[in-house]
């Protein structure tokens, strides 16, 4: 589970700006993250908003072209906006590059009735209003689990809740994968700890937590993380493309993120938006690619979870009812 000797690569211009008596303090080893996943390796990688079997056909070809290593592949329109047909394809497509396939449960605050959503407030956000808003997401879930998905990303904390208990139970399967959305992420290592207790696999966190967050959090938990290493524009838009080896060095076991910034937003996706989906999802492997040469060039490409590999480990949960 833990490991203390993580790499220390190669820091963006080092040996110039040494050079130049502008050398960086030297790293503290009190600041890496301990832990790695089950199996092995310190990061795994994730191409986001893949909207459906034609966008996902699109990243496969191009991930093939560019080598860049998959282990998940997200949607994020949800999986009411998907067919079974398109929805057992996708699972059929993923399972033959044994990536791991995560659809997003709904219905979710933003595009409900609530008017709190749209004051500068922003009310309860994507959370799920109500009883009838937390059964559309697990009617969402039983279904996508029935067609063979194994991974469900939730943006309500009651729900996340829900899922664990219905894992717990039986009702769905028990190696089903909750992610937690970048679009409630926690901001401290206290809630981060919550949500791995409420059932949390892999919990994003938003793109713009410090580094020293990062190792804040990684004291209190070993639960994998999710990270936009270029983040969609209402995601604040941040790109942290240098930071990659330091994110990985602090936040491990880390998912690196690819997405992509100055892009319109294409949720819930339709066939209206079908050009702009396809050269997005390409663009994102392409920026997958960039990410992975700056860690070949600084020498932290090392340690990669294995391909294929999806499951969290052993966590800490909160004790389920009877």
């Amino acid at each position: 589970m833990t490991d203390t000797t993580a790499p220390t690569p190669r820091r963006p211009g080092e040996q110039a700006l040494a050079a130049l008596g502008l050398g960086a303090p030297a790293l503290d080893p009190s600041d890496a993250s301990p832990h790695t996943f089950p199996g092995g390796g310190r990061w795994r990688t994730e191409v986001p908003s893949v909207e459906g079997p034609e966008a996902l056909a699109v990243v496969l070809k191009e991930s093939s072209r560019l080598d860049v290593p998959i282990h998940r592949i997200s949607q994020g329109s949800g999986i009411w906006m998907l067919s079974d047909a398109e929805i057992t394809e996708m699972v059929e497509a993923t399972a033959e590059r044994d990536i791991e396939l995560c659809l997003f449960t709904g219905p979710r605050g933003t595009w409900d009735i609530g008017g709190s959503t749209r004051t500068d407030s922003k009310g309860g956000g994507l959370r799920a209003r109500g009883h009838d808003a937390v059964a559309g997401c697990v009617e969402d879930a039983v279904r996508a689990t029935e067609l063979g998905v194994k991974c469900l990303l939730v943006a309500d904390e009651g729900v996340l809740w829900t899922l664990h208990r219905a894992r717990v139970a039986g009702i769905l399967p028990a190696d089903t994968t909750l992610k937690v959305s970048a679009l409630i992420g926690p901001v401290n290592p206290t809630a981060y700890a919550v949500y791995e207790n409420l059932g949390g696999d892999s919990i994003n966190v938003p793109s713009d937590l410090t580094l020293d967050h990062l190792t804040e959090i990684r004291r209190v938990s070993a639960a994998p993380m999710d990270m936009y290493i270029e983040a969609p524009d209402d995601l604040g838009g941040y790109i942290r493309m240098y930071e990659v080896a330091e994110l990985i060095r602090r936040g491990a076991p880390l998912y690196l993120k690819f997405g992509l910034s100055k892009a319109p937003g294409i949720y819930p996706y339709g066939h209206h938006m079908r050009d702009l989906t396809l050269a997005t999802a390409k663009e994102r492997v392409r920026r997958g690619r960039l990410a992975l040469d700056l860690l070949a060039r600084h020498g932290a490409d090392g340690d990669m979870a294995p391909l294929g590999s999806r499951l969290p480990g052993t966590l800490t949960r909160f004790e389920t009812p009877a």
